[in-house]
């Protein structure tokens, strides 16, 4: 008997469960291994999973709108048709899945962290024999033409992600791809539509459970409470920097983008402030990728990640985030597309607020909370009184490893390149 239990897969560190969203397959469908059975919710977005067998979906253990632990069978996959009903039988009497040749596997995900089923710890990017590639970057080597089988992967694991392909192609050494094999040509099933969350009216009086992105947040606050921090304000003139904004919107660039660009520049001289602090010492990293902070239509909230910000260009920083925020609504983020992140902004001033302090996330060194920029009377280096718009800036640090003299001299640089040099920016 062949028949295979499919698993909760840990789509994130820091999940302990997960909800079905919708299953793409029903009982009785043809599974092909490494296509999209189902799609589950991690505490950050929702992620299609596929299947390590090929077979027949025989029954499901756990119904769209349910949730199970990670590790818990969620289905059951049988290598026959014939054994779709021995499957069920199982299913009822509450026995497990025997298979014959090896112990049983989790599903594997389009995008996970923290699961050895995907790649082996030396950064392989293959498991038996199969590439583990992001959608995206599937996708995207798709349209460039590049061969995923010459591409080392960077992401969890050694996984490809759509920033190895894209390496690839603007270093200009795209390896040729495979002519692909003759083969009868199979029309693809529709794809899977996916149910958009309800939309909770709440009652006075009543308790409404947290969402699962609201839990998410739970954990990381409460997290936080463990690390001693401090924080320093800054006053930064932006004449310079909105009028260059009101010069370069027409082009697609955002105000985000270029408080991301301005901040990653700067971390360029600030290595420690884009540090985090860990057991065996002070971690550099090796990027500077700058997370935003973005609240979501149905709570909770996410920081999606402008990767390796301070060495892409202002118009394509722009449209990456614009991509980012559209996707992080839609629940449709890669786990490295929000999980990367080594220094963070959260911005209020687009609601109107002066300042504010923000919590440190757990695994960075540092977050920048910007309030919004306001005309204010002040007294200029000739002795006469002006207007200036002027905005305001906290920074709250890990105080293990950064010290009130460090974060000062950043903020302090981060103001002289928004007041003086602006234009820097687009370069």
């Amino acid at each position: 008997m062949s028949i295979h239990e499919v698993f909760m897969p840990a789509l994130s560190s820091t999940m302990t469960e997960g909800k079905i969203v919708s299953w793409v397959k029903s009982p009785g469908d043809k599974v092909e291994k490494g296509e999209t059975v189902v799609v589950v919710e991690s505490d950050k977005a929702d992620m299609d999973v596929e299947s390590f067998y090929e077979g027949y979906l025989a029954h499901i253990i756990v119904e769209a709108g349910d949730t199970a632990p990670v590790g818990s069978a969620i289905a059951y996959v049988a290598e026959t048709a014939d054994e779709i009903a021995t499957a069920k039988s199982l299913a009822n009497s509450g026995g497990a899945a025997a298979t014959p040749t090896s112990a049983p596997e989790p599903v594997a995900a389009t995008a996970s962290v923290g699961m050895p089923a995907l790649a082996t710890q030396n950064g392989s990017n293959h498991r038996e024999g199969r590439l583990v590639v992001s959608p995206r970057a599937r996708k995207l080597a798709k349209e460039l033409k590049v061969d995923l089988t010459t591409l080392k992967g960077s992401g969890p694991y050694g996984r490809i992600v759509a920033e190895d392909v894209e390496a690839v192609v603007s270093k200009g050494k795209q390896p040729a791809a495979k002519p692909a094999p003759t083969t009868t040509a199979v029309t693809p099933p529709p794809p899977a539509t996916k149910t958009p969350a309800p939309v909770i009216t709440a009652v006075p009086g009543q308790t409404v459970p947290l969402t699962t992105f609201q839990s998410a947040v739970v954990r990381n606050m409460v997290a936080s409470l463990s690390v001693p921090v401090f924080r320093v304000g800054y006053t930064i003139t932006t004449d310079g920097l909105d009028q260059l904004y009101k010069q370069i919107k027409s082009k697609g660039v955002t105000m985000t983008a270029l408080l991301a660009k301005a901040v990653a520049v700067t971390l360029q001289k600030h290595q420690l402030l884009n540090a985090s602090y860990s057991e065996q010492g002070i971690v550099y990293h090796s990027g500077i990728n700058v997370a935003v902070a973005v609240a979501m239509d149905d709570g909770g909230l996410i920081t999606p990640v402008l990767q390796n910000a301070d060495m892409v260009d202002i118009y394509s920083l722009s449209r990456t985030w614009k991509s980012l925020v559209e996707r992080a609504r839609a629940k449709q983020l890669q786990p490295e597309e929000y999980n990367s992140g080594t220094f963070t902004l959260s911005n209020l001033g687009m609601f109107g607020v002066d300042k504010f302090d923000a919590i440190l996330p757990p695994g960075q060194g540092s977050i920048l909370a910007i309030g919004a920029s306001r005309p204010q009377v002040v007294a200029t280096s000739d002795g006469l009184f002006g207007v200036r718009q002027q905005m305001q800036v906290n920074i709250t640090c890990d105080h293990r490893i950064i010290y009130g003299a460090h974060a000062a001299a950043f903020l302090q640089d981060l103001a002289k390149l928004i007041e003086t040099n602006p234009q820097s920016l687009t370069m």
